[in-house]
């Protein structure tokens, strides 16, 4: 693989090289009559300003988009942007992909905070709620350095509200199917030299209805799921030191409880009788941002993050009896986790020199994964440190043109490795390098044509080296990164007032995916680096104010995927095309109607099992109320769509909800 891969870094050196071609051929066609790329914000917008760190290229959903599709978690606001797939892992977590790249490759934040798990980077994205969310933000391969490692596919940031008025606050009460509640308050007070935000949610439900076309079978009897209860409380605080133009300290503090059930598979053969009675996480973090001089600022982030949850085994659907079969946390029934993650990261910014806005950043980072017994014993603690040193340059070429490159290095270092009962020695350190560059060019005030290409690694996560998967693998402590080569083109214009064209092309060759081998020894398999896969595809969105009651708009979005290491091994859960289309009638000034619906084809679950495609409808109303207070009430699924997303999961029929909104 490593012959392979420097093929690729080769191409990588040629495609910069055709990039700065390129600017020769776009500045020669320059009117000097350009101006500065206007910011357009729409459903799905790569164009993003001051929500986050600042990427070139990024898609981004605000609170009110969020809001308007009554989208209560961040796996289902994810879902209305285009290369983002919905999917379900074995536990019945909603699981996101990013143009065929998994969470674990595309990594979560919240306000450039690592929050992912650190055990197996995975993260359920159903637990995040969006009540306290100011807006989303998703990079596609090309990202900023700032966020540190493992952005092999790109990063999603989560972007907690901040207060712009002297007093701000919002108030919001819901019901739905499966006798779901739910309500969130945010209240923001801003004043001269300082500022307060503070956020509460909280929603309960027993679950979901199937659709009428669900055939019973002798673990799920139809109707309401079975054990597909849930429960998430979160608490959010914001404290904010304004001193001076341009400089911030920031104090926040967020706390997430949980409980859920999780639906046994529908194919009996397949089937778990688990229950989570708790899935907590929380944070603190602090930021300081720092004007040193005219042309420099310092910026500083520490945090600490605890996760911990708990899943308890049954030998059957009456919840009743512990499977106390095996040894350690699976002969108890019960498995603790007990995860935390610290570090922090410092960034200078400098526009010292004409036309180049640099930023040099390190990070480090620290990660535990501590698995108990019923009885508290430890099973397993595995310790890592996890450093990182980069540099980037957005260079104004011309006053049409930006140049943006970048490099970093990083270093994971294993620190401890504790495995009760089988004892082995600690592995060596892991490096990794990523590279990237990226041409912007304006074509007009109201049109911009990009090309990136990033060189992009993602090091091995603790469960990839040390997990035995309930005694059916063997762990590999020398697992390397996976690395692929992200290549993207693409056009965006804003072609009338509230009217917006994007156009992507994409493709990434990856290399070294880590990829489970069966029967290495006897039985037994492993995680190994072997894998290689071919992405590309084709993203499109639009937007259009047809009259002045009549809006439309929507995504679409094509993936090719290929597994190149073994063709009849196929990549899951990615379907090939999904299409999402949203109009809104405003029938009078204080009733608007809506229409969302989605499409996706088939996706493969294994190597030789289709999920069939499926379409969705999702209606709803909004009226306006006096003293700025919103109803809203609608169905999801409109037509009792059947469907599943996993294999022996299938999802939600119809279910409708109602929502009350207060802001002042």
């Amino acid at each position: 693989m490593g012959r392979e891969y420097s093929m690729t870094k080769t191409r990588l050196a040629i495609s910069i090289g055709l990039l700065l071609s390129s600017w020769q051929v776009l500045s020669s066609e320059q009117n000097a009559t350009d101006a500065e790329l206007e910011t357009i914000v729409v459903l799905g917008s790569r164009l993003v300003s001051g929500l986050g760190l600042d990427d070139q290229v990024a898609s981004s959903l605000d609170a009110g988009q969020i809001r308007q599709f009554n989208r209560n978690n961040v796996g289902d606001a994810l879902n209305l942007l285009s290369g983002v797939t919905l999917s379900q892992n074995s536990r019945n977590e909603s699981m996101v992909s990013v143009r065929g790249f998994d969470s674990r490759q595309v990594p979560l934040y919240i306000d450039g905070i690592p929050v992912y798990v650190p055990y197996d980077g995975y993260i359920d994205f159903n637990r995040f709620t969006t009540a306290d969310l100011a807006a989303i933000q998703v990079t596609k391969g090309f990202s900023s350095v700032a966020y540190g490692p493992n952005t092999l596919g790109g990063a999603i940031n989560l972007i907690s509200r901040k207060p712009s008025e002297p007093f701000e606050a919002d108030l919001s009460l819901g019901a739905g199917s499966a006798n779901q509640y739910k309500a969130a308050t945010n209240i923001g007070i801003r004043q001269n030299k300082w500022y307060l935000q503070a956020g509460a949610s909280y929603i309960d439900s027993d679950g979901f209805k199937l659709s009428d076309d669900f055939g019973a079978t002798a673990t799920e009897n139809g109707g309401l799921r079975n054990n597909g209860y849930y429960k998430d409380n979160k608490l959010s605080f914001k404290l904010g030191y304004l001193p001076a133009e341009g400089e911030e300290h920031l104090l926040s503090v967020y706390r997430q409880q949980g409980e859920k059930g999780q639906p046994p598979s529908t194919d009996p053969a397949y089937a778990r009788f688990w229950q989570w009675p708790y899935w907590d996480k929380e944070g603190v973090y602090l930021v300081s941002r720092n004007r040193l001089g005219e042309t420099e600022k310092l910026t500083v982030r520490l945090y600490h993050d605890k996760y911990s949850n708990e899943v308890n085994s049954f030998t059957d659907a009456s919840y009743s009896e512990l499977k106390t079969s095996g040894s350690g946390s699976v002969g108890s029934g019960r498995s603790i986790y007990k995860d935390t993650t610290g570090g922090g990261s410092i960034l200078l910014e400098s526009l010292r020199f004409t036309d180049h806005h640099l930023r040099l950043v390190s990070h480090i980072k620290t990660e535990r994964h501590l698995e108990l017994d019923a009885a508290g014993t430890r099973n397993t603690e595995y310790k890592d440190t996890l450093w990182s040193i980069a540099a980037e340059d957005n260079i104004q070429l011309t006053d049409a043109t930006v140049l943006a490159v970048g490099v970093s290095h990083h270093q994971l270092k294993p620190d401890s490795v504790f495995n009760l009962g089988n004892p082995y020695s600690l592995p060596g350190k892991k490096t990794a390098t990523d590279t990237q560059v990226g041409l912007f060019y304006s074509l007009s005030a109201d049109a911009r044509l990009y090309a990136t290409v990033a060189a992009k690694t993602r090091l091995p996560s603790l469960k990839d080296r040390y997990s035995q998967r309930l005694g059916r693998f063997i762990e590999n402590p020398q697992l390397e990164a996976e690395q692929a080569i992200n290549y993207e083109l693409g056009y965006q214009q804003h072609l009338a007032e509230n009217s917006v064209l994007e156009i992507a092309l994409f493709y990434s060759d990856i290399n070294d995916k880590i990829q489970a081998v069966a029967d290495v020894s006897g039985t037994l398999s492993q995680m190994q680096n072997i894998g290689r896969v071919e992405t590309s595809g084709l993203e499109l969105g639009w937007q259009t104010q047809l009259s002045p009651v009549w809006h439309l708009g929507g995504n679409y979005t094509f993936t090719r995927l290929r597994n190149k290491t073994d063709q009849n091994n196929r990549i899951t859960d990615i379907p090939r095309h999904k299409l999402m289309l949203h109009s809104q009638w405003l029938l009078t000034q204080q009733l608007q109607l809506q229409l969302q619906a989605e499409h996706n084809s088939s996706r493969f679950a294994s190597a030789t099992r289709e999920l069939t495609g499926f379409t969705v409808l999702n209606l709803s109303a909004n009226y306006q109320l006096p003293a700025n207070w919103q109803l809203s009430l609608g169905l999801n699924n409109a037509t009792d769509k059947y469907y599943e997303l996993a294999d022996g999961f299938p999802t939600a029929g119809r279910s409708w909800f109602i929502n009350l909104f207060y802001s002042f």
